[in-house]
């Protein structure tokens, strides 16, 4: 059935340490060789991959071109939440943007994973401060 939140809560926090420790090792270690990952970001950076990654092997090489393109990059966990053999973890860049993943667990592998991404906070604010000031 899954994860309950207190699970769910312990693999967000660790799923977060791996990604700020930058190793591809730690990062890739609970995705399922099969693995099917979506992101709009891979639609921008792997040609015509349409932004859907198959298999773990292309995921690392993926995820290694994104971690060469943001060395800066961190994650902070914002909330973490449970479904049917699946967690969402909502999480914010060291840049301000939000985002969130979905991740789709069988066997205790990651099957399937969406990457989903709000407007950066900077921009946020800008948008804000520029509709108070209409």
């Amino acid at each position: 059935m899954g994860m309950d939140l207190d699970e769910a809560h312990r693999f967000a926090d660790e799923w977060a340490a791996d990604w700020n420790s930058h190793d591809l090792d730690r990062i890739t270690r609970h995705y399922a060789p099969h693995v099917i990952f979506t992101s709009p970001l891979a639609a921008r950076i792997v040609e015509d991959s349409n932004g859907v990654i198959r298999g773990l092997d292309a995921l690392r090489t993926y995820w290694a071109e994104g971690l060469r393109r943001n060395p800066q990059l961190h994650f902070e966990i914002l909330g973490v939440y449970t479904g049917i053999d699946t967690i969402v973890i909502h999480f914010q860049h060291q840049t301000g943007q939000l985002s969130a993943e979905v991740l789709t667990f069988h066997n205790n592998k990651i099957i399937t994973g969406t990457a989903t991404h709000g407007p950066a906070e900077e921009l946020y604010v800008k948008e804000q401060e520029e509709e108070e000031q209409r």
